[in-house]
């Protein structure tokens, strides 16, 4: 790009906090399915954008509830004609939503707020809000009406709620990252998915460089107690689970990654594997099949929902934009008759998936959440970076009406550069996108081989990229000098295997990564003071001499690298981490943003929490003096670090 024409669009993105005025709500039924909106507009930095995530009909079908993640509320439609009824404003961004058995209250997990909106149904109105654990994710109602159950992703735990009062009665272990759940048709077991491996926190923890573990966990509805912990193996990350009505065959959405070998051979589906996972009576032992074909994959499967006869499963694909249609029957006929592989997984065969996959239907941008009505006729898919619903008639497996919610009718630089972030388009058979490592634009808790340096060469942890502007510069490395790099040659060159950005979609992609902001921390007490471990731990971080009175060396110091308001001084040092398997020995130094969250640490992540960066793996006080540091010293430093 120019340098006049980065100056241009520099100076129209600075332009771009003029207000719009946004109508709440208009509707309109389009015969086929709308194209990709492909205006975009500088003149505007922020648009109120609805973002729609999730759908849920009503129990008598006569509304749809639409979250929106980008406006903070609750959209009520009409569930035949998809008139608006009412807009219900909820917390700050909203992610789950889940009715009562009688459909009486609608309840709506708030994740930037840590709280629980009901919503009184009959009254369309917000009846109460609860706190809950750090960052709630997914929501159900025991069907006896006794519990509410809560995902909390941040706490990798689920919170139980009395259903009448909002009031904790318990905490149940979940895996890392729980976020989503699902409640057997008969009610008497819920189901809980989770985004991120458990290869280093939760029960089931491992070895670095090991393949990850994942879970479904499995809860008694009505005794509140975790009954079974279906083990995933080699899976990263599981989202939406769905159950047929029979209770014989459930089916949820997985990530697979290929993180164990060298990122170099995108041309065999080195990447990722798109899959389902299927367990229940219909199919036996836990089953992995896959929803990739050669040349087509199927990238970031998010949303999953069975046809209330069984004779169809459907799947949101974010990053293909497309819903595949599985034919059930043709499913079932395919794994009785074909050998299961010794590790339950069908992941490689790249032809599998000829034998069930019916149809891909293109809808639009990031598909995520997918809602069936209760008579069948109808697949509703909201497209979260579109605005829109698609309306899927299964019989012909094609778009039938496309909605639009109300908002701006313009792209915005941020909305295309999100847009960008989630597309797979732009990878070498479309098979991944800069969101399917960097799930929800954070991280996903996997280290990798990048073939840049070597095969086998420099493993390397994913960082977080949420607040990452004036952290440059990029790479463990330090070997991109800013965000245009690390986003256009690098990512083009080594994951997408093709150039595909033009300048304005990088210009825009690069402002989308800049825009990021920082979760709230939950370590940090709500008027920023610290407790006295935190305040005990500030004082090791910025200590200058140790508990003998020795002089630490200002480069030895915590507080000299990991300065400034994000915790780093963008220098590259030699802190005494590096291994067999590193060219250098020199790293970047990390910002501390939110740092408690991102386990594993280090840059090849080799210590599997906090504590051990400095117990195991500091023996000659490189990476600060802490070998005189107590059992409790060393708790009160960590504590310290949370807050950053």
């Amino acid at each position: 790009m120019s340098g006049q024409r980065q100056w241009m669009l520099r100076a129209a993105v600075a332009g771009a906090l003029a207000a719009a005025s946004v109508v709440f709500f208009t509707m309109a039924v389009l015969p086929a399915r709308t194209a990709h909106a492909d205006r975009r507009d500088t003149r505007y930095d922020r648009l109120d954008y609805a973002s729609p995530l999730e759908m849920e009909f009503s129990p008598d079908g006569e509304r749809l509830y639409v979250l929106c993640e980008g406006t903070d509320e609750i959209r009520v439609l009409d569930g035949n004609t998809y008139a608006p009824i009412k807009s219900i404003a909820v917390g700050h961004l909203p992610r789950g939503m889940g009715l009562s058995a009688s459909g009486d209250r609608l309840y709506v997990t708030n994740t930037w707020d840590d709280t629980l909106t009901v919503i009184d149904t009959g009254a369309l109105r917000v009846a109460a809000t609860w706190h809950v654990g750090m960052e709630p994710s997914g929501v159900v109602e025991g069907r006896t009406g006794k519990y509410v159950f809560v995902a909390n992703r941040i706490s990798n735990d689920i919170a139980v709620l009395d259903a009448q009062t909002g009031h904790e009665v318990k905490r149940l272990l979940a895996g890392r990252g729980s976020s989503y759940l699902t409640l057997s048709p008969d009610g008497s077991r819920i189901y809980a998915t989770h985004v991120y491996p458990n290869t280093f926190e939760g029960p089931a923890g491992m070895a670095n460089r090991t393949p990850p573990e994942s879970e479904i966990t499995v809860i008694d509805a009505a005794r509140a107690v975790v009954v079974e912990r279906m083990q995933l193996h080699s899976i990263a990350g599981v989202f939406h689970l769905a159950i047929s009505a029979d209770g014989r065959l459930g089916s949820a959405a997985a990530y697979h990654p290929k993180n164990m070998v060298p990122l170099a051979h995108l041309e065999h589906g080195g990447a990722f594997a798109d899959t389902l996972m299927l367990f229940g009576a219909d199919v036996g032992k836990p089953v992995e099949i896959p929803l990739d074909e050669l040349e087509r994959y199927a990238s970031q499967p998010f949303g999953v929902a069975i046809a209330p006869d069984k004779a169809q499963i459907f799947v949101t694909c974010g990053g293909s934009e497309a819903v595949l249609a599985i034919d059930v029957r043709r499913l079932m006929h395919f794994l009785r008759t074909h050998a299961r592989p010794a590790s339950g997984s069908f992941e490689q065969d790249l032809a599998a998936s000829g034998n069930y996959v019916t149809a891909r239907i293109a809808v639009g941008h990031n598909p995520r959440g997918v809602a069936v009505s209760s008579d069948g006729r109808r697949v509703l898919v909201a497209n979260r970076l579109e605005d829109t619903i698609s309306v899927i008639d299964p019989r012909t497996d094609r778009v039938a009406a496309t909605i639009k919610l109300a908002g701006p009718k313009i792209v915005s630089v941020l909305r295309h550069g999100e847009q960008t972030f989630y597309d797979a388009r732009y990878s070498f058979q479309g098979q991944i996108a800069c969101a399917t490592c960097h799930i929800d634009s954070t991280f996903d808790g996997l280290t990798w081989d990048l073939e840049p340096d070597g095969f086998g060469r420099d493993i390397v942890d994913n960082r977080l990229i949420e607040d990452l502007k004036g952290t440059e510069p990029y790479k463990w490395n330090g070997g991109n000098p800013d965000l245009p790099t690390e986003c256009g040659p690098r990512t083009e060159l080594y994951f997408w295997r093709s150039q595909q950005y033009d300048d304005l979609t990088l210009a825009d992609l690069v402002t989308y990564i800049r825009s990021l902001p920082a979760r709230p921390n939950r370590w940090r007490l709500p008027g920023g003071e610290l407790t006295p471990a935190q305040e005990r731990g500030k004082e090791i971080f910025e200590r200058t001499v140790d508990k003998f009175g020795k002089p630490i060396a200002e480069a030895n110091r915590c507080s000299f690298c990991h300065s400034g308001p994000k915790g780093t001084d963008q220098q590259r040092f030699d802190v005494g981490t590096k291994a067999a398997t590193d060219n250098s020995g020199l790293l970047d130094t990390p910002q501390l943003t939110n740092i408690a969250l991102t386990a594993p640490y280090l840059h090849d992540g080799t210590a599997t929490s906090l504590e051990e960066i400095w117990t195991i793996y500091n023996p000659h006080d490189q990476h600060g003096r802490t070998n005189d540091l107590t059992k409790d010293e060393l708790n009160d430093l960590i504590e310290y670090l949370r807050t950053r």
